[in-house]
């Protein structure tokens, strides 16, 4: 609810200072830290010298610990993979560079949910133990009553025992120290009261202080204390209880929780056989060191997440996988250019190691680009639950990451091609940015993805008339047509083909010859009264390329049916705009917020009236359809722009063709409105879904009914997939941002676009937490329809291809200047070496992460030790590459086969590769001495160390399905 600047100030430097101070104090006092983007402000901008000694000292004695270790503690629901481990590897590196430390437990105590994703990633990062807390109430409540609470959890399917980690839930207190007293009606255990904004209070009293503890209630506290813990002890299969003590905002006085609480401790364990317990301070490595040792048998829990999560029955946190759409767009679209800006920066410092940018800088423009993408995953960041002006923060730190990292792409295009600095480049990533009429525009396309791509960039342009080139001067097939976003421009749409992390350039002329760009030709129909639709007989359309035959009635102007050309198979497909109405007094029942979803009723159709607009050239028909509250309308208040593209011959359109690429429209809503897109085929789906985990795996999500609040329960996040089948056919949806996803009917999908809501619950109203959103958002989906064989062989590059779709740069060529360019970029772009993996794998990161430490974990941990880190510039020789495979064990007879990859020569484009370390997900570890925990299971009796996979000899590996490995490499200097 506070920007981190804020927080710092209120509380959260004083946390470290005082805390720091304190552990200094008593050799028996212990205590966690999460998330490193304040503790990293602490450390650069508050921390003196002595306390930085002794945040060494207490890390060696094992008094302070770092869990989990990322920048932040991440949303689980709506990020997407990339985006986890970009952010856990940020904090990891510091960690591991500053104190030579590597988190090996996790405190997820705080995501709306559980993903199976999370467990595989802190596994494959090298931890022993996982803890999580908010999971569904009623089924706690159950394995509460079971001592099922802790379990063995192998969240892949395809990589099952050798990434399984013992996972804890905490039980129904949750990671709080129950604060209720018998004994007083102050609350209890919290002495430091609760942190306030803006400013520490002067007088250092702060709000709900508790009572102190003193002789006279000393006996009453520890029997409170012991009771609590006796009560959560009869929970759990082992006599160790994880009592943890503090909450959110707290220990910003530590001196006065830390006394209180030695009185406490002390008092318990003198008296210890008369209550029968005793006490500890703990790390989580203690806690889970305790279970460990205990050696007992674990049950094994399947890949199954916990997905979604309710409090209590009208509350289903489902909302949150929707709020603030445009922030959880932007955060993608950022993450997107960061991993295009790396892969960029780092092939320009292989290939051109006598380039003129300076790398530190170019360094420092990439970090604010990570930074920004690493914090808003934050459990209150992406998922849309912070307060707008927090919101802002994120936002802003997000433009600014991309401005700099874009002005980084430019300079280096610049700098290889020697170009006369004559027109200011200006970049622009994926938005429609348009060049000054009277000059001739080149476009710079890069394509950040190991494939070779053939897809269509868009770019604004003035006039209808235009006429494209490639480097060689060759005409480049476009389709030029009047603007979705405005009056008085047009969208020129540029076919490109390029190979993999490699870039090509277009120059774009006013119309010489017979070159020309198509011109899309429009033909408008009647807006149609939804109402009157159904007397008359249908009158149908057909929209054809050569994968799909999509019909429209003109009585209604909807989608009618979609025909898969290759099949012949006909699904009848309708598609509407509804809102659930929502209630925002909490007087009158259940409501809606930033995290919560309760709809009173079912959803109403929102529009009366459809107008329809047909744009078709050789290259691409786009639809246009908007939708009206009644016939006389003036403003639409949704639209939908459906593209269907056809491919020239002499390029490889497999992928386009198949693509129905639907982008669409919504908003300013209504207030306590949300909107969703309902997608009605005749598939007989038996009401099953399917929606992805972060990108990573699919979860399948049967329809379940509830006493109360079915349709908010039955609601799940789509961060990148979700689909619908039946015995023959399967619809695919794919998305690049993160929605709430449900099927409500057979046959049915729909998706949650947009909220408005406001309420007055007085937490809401206190954090500003409403969510006044009057925003107009403009999600894209991509829908692939066909056989499961087909979708099974594409979804997973269409999907990559959606969320990395390719950098356009722009730059202005003077003076009618002839569009030969230099004889060195004809080279680079057409001739250079791509690098290219097979369409299971994906190449995940490839940069240049700029950390001193040695990979050499007794020479760093030495280093640090005699208080010799390397100190100065970033190390730039040392290249982190991870690989990633697409599918699961079994799930198609080709693509789910293990692949061999020759590391030297997938990269001989960048150079002569020297020497590869494997390392672990976060790169801390040398992947041959992680000997993670084994913990018994009834499928492995015997309890034994774990390693991880073979490791390459000659740079070649072999990766299997799901996994994914991560290297240092090291090239040849120049």
């Amino acid at each position: 609810f506070f920007s981190f600047q804020e927080s710092m100030h209120a509380y959260a430097a004083n946390v470290y200072t005082t805390v720091i101070e304190e552990l200094m104090k008593g050799k028996q006092r212990k205590f966690i830290a999460v998330e490193q983007e304040f503790f990293r402000l602490w450390w650069d901008m508050v921390a003196t010298d002595t306390q930085k000694q002794q945040v060494h000292q207490l890390l060696q004695e094992g008094r302070l610990e770092f869990v989990i270790g990322g920048q932040v503690m991440h949303d689980e629901a709506v990020t997407l993979i990339d985006d986890q481990i970009l952010q856990l590897t940020e904090g990891h590196g510091f960690l591991y560079e500053t104190f030579g430390f590597r988190p090996q437990f996790s405190w997820h105590v705080d995501p709306f949910g559980a993903s199976a994703t999370t467990p595989t990633l802190f596994a494959l990062a090298g931890f022993n133990a996982h803890l999580i807390s908010r999971i569904d109430y009623d089924l706690k409540a159950d394995m509460q009553k079971n001592k099922k609470l802790q379990f063995v959890w192998q969240g892949s399917p395809s990589l099952s025992a050798r990434q399984e980690i013992f996972t804890h839930v905490m039980d129904q207190y949750s990671y709080c120290t129950p604060s209720q007293l018998p004994f007083s009606n102050r609350s209890g255990f919290f002495w430091n009261g609760f942190a306030t904004f803006p400013d520490p209070p002067k007088d250092g009293v702060y709000p709900n202080m508790s009572l102190p503890v003193t002789d006279a209630n000393l006996h009453l506290y520890a029997q409170t204390m012991v009771a609590n813990i006796k009560e959560r002890a009869a929970w759990f299969r082992t006599g160790d209880v994880l009592w943890p003590w503090g909450c959110d905002k707290q220990f910003f006085n530590a001196s006065v929780q830390y006394s209180n609480m030695d009185l406490l401790v002390d008092y318990i364990n003198k008296h210890s056989a008369e209550f029968g317990v005793t006490v500890q301070y703990a790390t989580v490595s203690d806690y889970f060191q305790a279970v460990y040792s205990r050696n007992l048998t674990w049950e094994i829990r399947d890949s199954q997440d916990f997905l979604p999560y309710s409090t209590e029955p009208f509350q289903a946190w489902t909302g949150f996988y929707t709020s603030r759409s445009t922030l959880k767009g932007i955060a993608r679209r950022a993450s997107s250019l960061l991993n295009a800006g790396e892969s960029f920066f780092t092939q320009y410092v292989q290939k051109h190691p006598e380039g003129s940018i300076c790398k530190c800088k170019a360094l420092k423009q990439l970090q604010s680009l990570r930074w920004a993408v690493s914090e808003v995953q934050h459990h209150d960041g992406i998922t849309g639950t912070e307060s707008p002006k927090v919101k802002d923060m994120y936002m802003n730190n997000l433009m600014y990451g991309m401005l700099n990292v874009k002005k980084l792409m430019a300079s280096i295009i610049f700098d290889i091609n020697n170009a006369k600095k004559n027109g200011e480049v200006y970049s622009s990533v994926y938005t429609k940015d348009s060049g000054e009429p009277d000059v001739d525009l080149y476009v710079v396309v890069y394509n950040p993805l190991a494939w070779n791509i053939t897809t269509f960039v868009t770019v604004s342009v003035s006039s209808e008339a235009m006429s494209v080139y490639d480097e060689l001067g060759r005409s480049v097939p476009a389709q030029v047509q009047s603007s979705v976003e405005s009056q008085s421009t047009y969208d020129l749409y540029i076919l490109v083909a390029i190979s993999g992390l490699s870039y090509r350039k277009y120059s774009i002329k006013p119309l010489d010859g017979e070159q020309a760009a198509f011109v899309g030709s429009s033909v408008k129909y009647k807006r149609r009264d939804l109402a009157h639709a159904g007397q008359q007989r249908q009158r149908l359309f057909p929209v054809v390329n050569s994968c799909y035959q999509i019909v429209f009635d003109q009585n209604t102007n909807l989608m009618h049916s979609i025909t898969d050309r290759e099949t012949n198979q006909t699904v009848q497909f309708t598609q509407e705009f509804l809102e659930y109405h929502v209630n925002g007094d909490t007087k009158k029942g259940p409501i809606s917020d930033n995290y919560l979803f309760a709809p009173n009723t079912s959803a109403v159709p929102v529009s009366k009236a459809v107008g329809l607009e047909v744009l078709s050239g050789s290259l691409m028909t786009e639809i246009r359809q908007y939708f009206y509250s009644n016939v006389t309308s003036q403003d639409y208040i949704y639209a939908v722009y459906t593209r269907l593209y056809s491919v020239p011959e002499g390029y490889d359109g497999k992928l386009l063709c198949r693509r129905i690429e639907q982008e669409y429209s919504v908003g300013p809503l209504e207030f306590n409105r949300e909107a969703i897109l309902r997608t009605s085929t005749s598939l007989n789906t038996r009401q099953l879904l399917y929606t992805d985990n972060n990108g990573y795996q699919m979860q399948k999500r049967p329809f379940k009914a509830y006493v109360n609040n079915t349709v908010a329960r039955n609601y799940y996040p789509m961060v990148q997939t979700a689909y619908i089948e039946d015995d023959t056919t399967r619809l695919m949806l794919l998305a690049e941002r993160a929605h709430g996803v449900s099927s409500q009917g057979n046959g049915q999908v729909e998706v949650m676009l947009h909220r408005r809501l406001w309420n007055n619950l007085q937490w809401d109203l206190d954090n500003n937490l409403t969510l006044n959103d009057s925003s107009v958002v403009r999600p894209v989906i991509w829908l692939i329809l066909g056989s499961k064989a087909v979708t099974n062989a594409l979804y997973r590059t269409s999907g990559l291809a959606l969320e990395h779709r390719p950098v356009v740069m722009f730059g202005a060529l003077s003076g009618g200047e002839k569009p030969k360019l230099p004889r060195q970029l004809q080279q680079n772009s057409v001739h250079d070496l791509p690098v290219t993996v097979p369409p299971n794998l994906h190449l995940q990161t490839l940069s240049i992460p700029g950390w001193r430490y040695s990979s050499n974990h007794a020479e760093q941990v030495h280093s640090i030790h005699m208080g010799e880190q390397k100190q100065g510039d970033p190390d730039l020789s040392r290249v982190l590459l991870r690989v990633r495979h697409l599918y699961e064990v079994g799930e198609d007879p080709v693509l789910s086969q293990p692949v061999v990859v020759d590391l030297k020569s997938l990269l001989k484009g960048l150079g002569s590769v020297m020497a590869v370390e494997e390392r672990s997900l976060t790169g801390t570890w040398d992947v041959n001495t992680l000997e993670r925990w084994k913990w018994k299971t009834a499928q492995y009796p015997g309890k034994r160390f774990f390693n991880s996979t073979e490791t390459s000899e000659d740079f070649v590996v072999t990766v299997h399905p799901k996994e994914i490995r991560t290297f240092f490499v090291y090239f040849q200097v120049q």
